[in-house]
């Protein structure tokens, strides 16, 4: 039996995620954690059904956080893509139990599979678009992937949430037909807050009393987040602040590699790489910093941006579409692929009057409060699950037969 018979306020979600925070750092498993923890405090019964990334320690179930976890053993990783076929039954078999299900992102396995089982069993089903292209995968096998299997996922939905118009209208001309609302990535504004650096992470090598503490970066190292361009950019700007340092959070297969071009630039001494940290750690780290940069070729709504935001921090980032009404007037876009360009802007905010960068910084937390708190996200979700549950219910009643009096 459905909670909705008992509680029409508190509903049994089914969520599908490729990833999940903590044990694998990454927004969207960090977006899908926090929505459902979230919406398990307001009483929702959410299970998470994802993979366990290849870690075969991690329980195949257990609850924490409020919400259930149900993890499938990862066979193989083609493309930074969890493959995992023993989600596929339960997908199919289990989805009857639930209200509503919510897939997180069209480019994996489990997501397909889940709108595929949605389809079958009739079940409203969310699709929450995290970017329409990968970074992980070479263009042309998207160009393949996006116009047939991915169009398939998104049309096996009800509803598709997009953080941005942008991405809503990319979908509309790709010729998707679903209906679409735009939701923003949501922020923890009390975690990430300017007083979060007081006392919190700070890295060792870096002098936490001085005025000009460092450039800071949050990504994955993989090609698609740009980091190679900031450290070339950094490096030219080098001399000119001897004081400063790169911080760089994150870890990836392109980490060797940006050590060395680091080591190659002269600067190797400079560029401070502290691997995959806490979440929890990540205000104290972005809230130090005097500038936050990420020179990513492509994003959706990138959450370590509205992060750095929302700790007073000025951002660089990439020119997307997408950001410019965040950015425009709180920091600076540079063209992507333009370490030259991104020098200048670095040069720009590191020569910057301290009082305007942190003029700068409270506009930028501003639009934050004003536009991506997760309570916003949440609420604005699950307003979505209602409405389609609510349709749902409408077209499985059957009809009032109409009454006429006989003469």
């Amino acid at each position: 039996m459905s909670l909705l018979d008992e509680e029409p306020d508190i509903m049994n979600v089914m969520r599908v995620v490729p990833s999940l925070y903590p044990e694998k750092m990454g927004g969207i498993g960090l977006h899908a954690h926090h929505l459902s923890r979230l919406q398990a405090e307001d009483g929702h019964d959410v299970t998470v059904y994802t993979s366990d990334n290849g870690d075969s320690s991690l329980p195949g179930c257990e609850t924490r956080d409020g919400y259930k976890v149900k993890r499938y053993r990862q066979v193989a990783r083609p493309m930074n893509n969890t493959i995992t076929p023993g989600i596929v039954s339960d997908l199919v078999t289990e989805a009857e139990q639930y209200d509503v299900v919510h897939i997180h992102s069209h480019l994996y396995f489990s997501s397909v599979v889940a709108a595929l089982a949605s389809k079958l069993r009739d079940k409203p089903t969310v699709l929450t678009n995290h970017g329409i292209m990968s970074q992980s995968v070479s263009k042309w096998v998207q160009l393949t992937y996006l116009p047939t299997v991915g169009r398939l996922a998104f049309e096996s939905a009800d509803r598709i949430l997009c953080y941005h118009e942008r991405d809503r209208n990319e979908l509309l001309d790709r010729g998707v037909n679903t209906d679409i609302d735009v939701i923003h990535n949501g922020i923890d504004c009390e975690q990430f807050a300017p007083t979060a650096a007081d006392g919190g992470f700070v890295p060792d090598s870096v002098d936490n009393s001085t005025e000009d503490p460092y450039v800071a970066f949050v990504g994955r190292l993989q090609p698609g987040k740009g980091a190679h361009y900031l450290i070339d950019a950094f490096a030219r700007v080098a001399d000119s602040y001897p004081e400063r340092e790169l911080v760089l959070v994150g870890d990836g297969p392109q980490r060797e590699e940006l050590e060395a071009l680091a080591r190659e630039k002269g600067i190797r001494d400079r560029v401070e790489f502290l691997g995959e940290i806490p979440n929890e750690a990540i205000p104290a780290v972005v809230g130090e910093a005097d500038l936050f940069a990420l020179p990513s070729l492509a994003e959706g709504m990138p959450r370590t941006v509205l992060e750095a935001l929302a700790c007073e921090t000025p951002v660089v980032t990439t020119d997307l579409k997408q950001l410019r009404p965040l950015v425009e007037d709180v920091g600076q876009l540079v063209p992507s692929e333009s370490p030259a360009e991104l020098a200048d802007a670095l040069d720009e905010f590191l020569d910057m009057n301290p009082e305007r960068r942190e003029e700068l910084g409270e506009r930028g937390r501003e639009k934050i409060l004003n536009g991506y708190s997760w309570r916003d996200t949440v609420r604005q979700t699950t307003d979505v699950y209602r409405e389609l549950v609510d349709e749902n219910v409408e077209r499985q009643e059957p009809p009032v037969a109409s009454s006429s009096s006989a003469d």
